[in-house]
Order: C-alpha cells, then structure tokens, then sequence
C-alpha cells in the first residue's frame, strides 16, 4: 500500500481565469469531465493565459481530480490540445513505475470514494484538497501486473459497455413504441371503430358529434358559450369521431390561489406543485402542505376530484398533464397548474391519454407555450386546444388496450433498470476485484510491489525541484 501523493508528483492546483468562446489555450473544467467521455471540441478557451504556462499545462498521462461540486470525480488525459486545467480541479501525475491507466481506473473504483466520501464528509459544500486526496490509500501491484490488470479491466468493460449500450438501444425503443402506441390510438389505428364493429354486427351506434351535443347539454351552470377548437393542423377525423374543444369538454378550466405561502407547512392539505405533474402521471413523492384559509373563495374552485386533469402551466415542465385517479381528500392545485374538470368523468382517461400523444396534445402545447425564461399556457389556450374526440364504447376500447400495452412496457422497462443496476454493481465488482489483486493470476517472479514502491519513492524525492517533470509509463 502507498498513498496517493507517494507515488505521483506534487499535486498542483488548477489555474484560475475565466472561460472564453475564443482564445489559444483550452480550460479544462468539473463540468468537462464530468461528462461520459472528455470532449475538447466542447472546452472552452481561457478568458486569460497563465504567465507560468509550464506549470498548468497538461499532458497525456496527467489525472485532474475535482475537489468541489462533482467531488472526486476524475479524468485521465489522453491526446489533447494545448490546455490548462482550472481552478477547481487539483492535477496528479503518476511518477515512474506507475501505470496511468492503472492509477484512472482505482480513482474509479469503491474503495477510492469510500475514502472520498469519508474526507468529504461533515462539510456543508462538500469539497476535498489536494492534502486529503494525497493521503487516499492506494494499492500498488508489480509493474507487470498492473499491465495485465489494465488490459483486463479494459477487456471486461467493454465487453460490458456494449451489453448496456444494447440495454439503452431497448430504452430508446421502447420511448418510441410508447409514442407509437398513444399517436396510434389517438388516431382510429389502434382498435376497431365503433362505427366498423356496429357495420359488422349490424346494430346502431352514438357517433361522437352525437355525444359530443349531450356533453354540451350537460354542460350546465357554465352559460358563456365555449370556445371552438383550434384546427390549426388538426389530425384526419376517424369515421364516427367528432372535433372538440377542452373548453366544450370541461365544466371548469381553473388555477389556484396566487398567496397561499403564508399557510405552508401546517394543517393536512397538500398543496400539488408543478412537480406533483408527470406526464401521465400523478406523483405524490413530493408533499408541500398547506392550510388555506376557510373564506378564500379559491378554495373550491382548485380543490382537486376524481378524474381532474392538471396541466403546469409556468415552469419548465409547462405543458405535462396528468389524471387525478383517486380520491384525494383536501388537495388542491397551485397557481402553477390548471385543473381542467371534464364533464363527463369517464372522457377523463382518453384525454389524458390524447394530451399526453406527442403528436397532438403535446405538439399543440409546444405550438401555444411562450416566454422563454419562464415558459406560460394561458387558459384562453387551454380552452381551444382541440381534441379528436372517439364515440363513448370505442373510447373504453381504445384505453384498455393502451393500458395492457403500456403495461407491457412498463415491465420490460423494470427489467431494463434491473440490469442497469446489476451492469453498474458488475463494474465496481471488477474493479474491487481487480485492486484486490483477484482479477489476473500473479506472476511470482514480477519484480515484488515493494521494491517497485522504494524506487518510485526515490523518484519522487528527486523530483521535488521545481520544474520536475516526472516520467510516464507508455
């Protein structure tokens, strides 16, 4: 065993200037190599060059490590352009006798950030110095054998990179199929109609024109006339479908109180945020409670039922909708999202299912959506957002088989995360075992670790002029 700081040069710290779109000498940032893979074409310039340009200057070879923000994360340096490293990185680089592919891969390992998360801990913003990361322990194995334990750590990862890139292929897939299924419904294509299947069996049928005259009917209490859809690219209207518009579809189309902030985090109402609303789904992970106060006339009207619709209309997730499913005594909505009440309750499922269609709810909200640093939907667009309205039997033909499908999905995709855990957990396996010295068979006559550490020792003391440039293993 050796100590980080042993068996690499003097750490050095990282130069401090501004990034720039233009300049001669790349900055390396945390940010840059907190990514997958190091891409320069993305790193930015120095606003201003070092005058000890020597002292910065990176190297194939060279290992940064973050010691704030993404503490501890690491980068080993490969082929790069003229580049210095900033302030937030503290630069390591391994002296002679040392791999430095093999030093990069323990910085991935668990026992490097046991020891990270042990140095780091107890500090309100976690950060980590140079002091801390050169006293982490670090196992040294014969030179030989950190060669060979490269190539096979090197080996398996890539065997097991390929098996996750397949896994996220299937991920992929499987959005696009999802997609496919809710355009599919929303447009006659995935049951029988209504009107085919009353052809076939010779009986009569409600076309949709027809329920949607009855839902206007029971549109009661509401006495200004609604608005009418927005045809602006509607979609084909399947036979026996009708055009709709959420505002001749919903009783009410309302928001919450604007100042319901001084009656936070008392009582047992919840308070559904914008990051209560998925789309398509209802999560209630986050509960903001609130105690709004008995004569505020807002409070019936963004009290939540069954079958409400919730759609945030200020924020980043502007445009997601969802259905409330259950019973959901005393919750109301907040001023960042609309509840659209349907008439009739059981319409509720459909339109949760057409607003949430790429190809059409969402499409018309990316149409409607302004301002942006904070994106809106305002209710007059709530209200003309169009709908393909299917007759009231092929509507509950047409959400069972979406559910059964979704279904489907929603189980492969619980494997798919399964095996991207047990992928994850395999490569921190293979690392644990390879800096336990139980990944490659060992060679009794490699050169012994310990004569191999006293050597890399004395380097290190020599190289303690300034100056020094210590010599990399190629």
């Amino acid at each position: 065993m050796a100590s980080l700081g042993e068996v690499c040069a003097k750490p050095e710290y990282g130069w401090t200037t501004s990034a720039s779109d233009i300049g001669s000498l790349k900055l390396l940032r945390t940010t840059d190599i907190t990514k997958e893979t190091l891409d320069w074409s993305r790193v930015p310039f120095c606003e201003n060059n070092p005058p000890n340009l020597s002292r910065f200057k990176l190297s194939p070879g060279d290992i940064v490590i973050s010691r704030a923000g993404s503490v501890g994360v690491s980068a080993l340096i490969g082929q790069c352009p003229d580049a210095v490293f900033a302030s937030y990185l503290i630069r390591f680089r391994p002296l002679t006798g040392l791999h430095a592919k093999y030093v990069s891969y323990f910085l991935h390992s668990p026992d490097y950030w046991h020891e990270i998360s042990v140095s780091a801990a107890g500090i309100a913003l976690q950060n980590v110095n140079a002091k801390k990361l050169a006293a982490i322990p670090i196992p040294i194995a014969p030179l030989p054998e950190q060669r060979k334990i490269v190539e096979e750590i090197e080996k398996q990862l890539t065997r097991l990179d390929a098996a996750v890139a397949a896994l996220k292929r299937v991920q992929t897939n499987l959005k696009r199929y999802r997609a496919a299924v809710l355009k599919a419904a929303c447009e006659g294509r995935l049951v029988p109609t209504e009107a085919e299947l009353a052809r076939r069996e010779g009986r009569p049928y409600e076309p949709a024109p027809i329920l949607l005259e009855r839902i206007l009917a029971e549109r009661g209490g509401n006495k200004k006339s609604p608005v009418e859809p927005d045809m602006r690219d509607a979609p084909l209207l399947p036979e026996g479908w009708a055009y709709a518009s959420m505002d001749q579809l919903t009783n009410q189309i309302t928001s919450g109180s604007r100042d319901w902030s001084p009656h936070y985090d008392r009582g047992s109402s919840i308070f559904l945020m914008a990051q209560n609303v998925r789309p398509g789904k209802l999560d209630l992970s986050y509960r903001q409670l609130v105690d709004p106060p008995k004569d505020d006339p807002s409070r019936s009207r963004s009290q939540v039922q069954p079958q409400d619709l919730l759609v945030t209309i200020v924020g980043a997730n502007t445009g997601d909708v969802c259905r409330v499913p259950l019973e959901l005594p005393e919750h109301f909505v907040c001023q960042s999202v609309a509840l659209m009440r349907p008439v009739l309750p059981k319409t509720s499922v459909f339109l949760d299912l057409y607003l949430n269609s790429q190809e059409h709810g969402v499409r018309q909200f990316k149409r409607y959506i302004y301002g942006a640093g904070r994106p809106h939907l305002r209710f007059d667009q709530l209200m003309m957002t169009c709908i393909v309205l299917p007759p009231s039997g092929e509507q509950e033909r047409i959400v069972l088989e979406v559910e059964r499908r979704l279904s489907l999905i929603a189980e492969i995709e619980s494997q798919l995360d399964s095996n991207l855990k047990r992928a994850d957990n395999l490569r921190q396996s293979i690392l644990k075992s390879a800096f336990e010295g139980k990944l490659v068979p060992q060679d009794p006559n490699d050169e012994p670790a310990s004569v191999l550490l006293e050597r890399i020792r004395g380097t290190a003391t020599l190289g303690c002029a300034p100056g020094f440039r210590a010599t990399r293993n190629k």
